[in-house]
């Protein structure tokens, strides 16, 4: 089994605009609410968890 590295997530802030960041190098969409960001950062975790090759690809989030 390969070894996986654990992924932390966090938010930073650019003047009135939030964005989720993981360790991995992933980046969600800058976004005025905290909370959506933090729903994004969520999100982020449930797909890695799910494993590669589960999503689309053209899943979007919802605003």
């Amino acid at each position: 089994m390969p070894h996986r590295t654990p992924h932390t997530t966090s938010t930073t802030e650019r003047g009135s605009f939030c964005t989720a960041r993981c360790t991995c190098g992933w980046r969600g969409p800058a976004r005025r609410a905290r909370s959506q960001a933090r729903t994004d950062a969520e999100r982020h975790l449930a797909e890695v968890a799910d494993g590669p090759g589960t999503g689309t690809g053209t899943e979007r989030p919802v605003e």
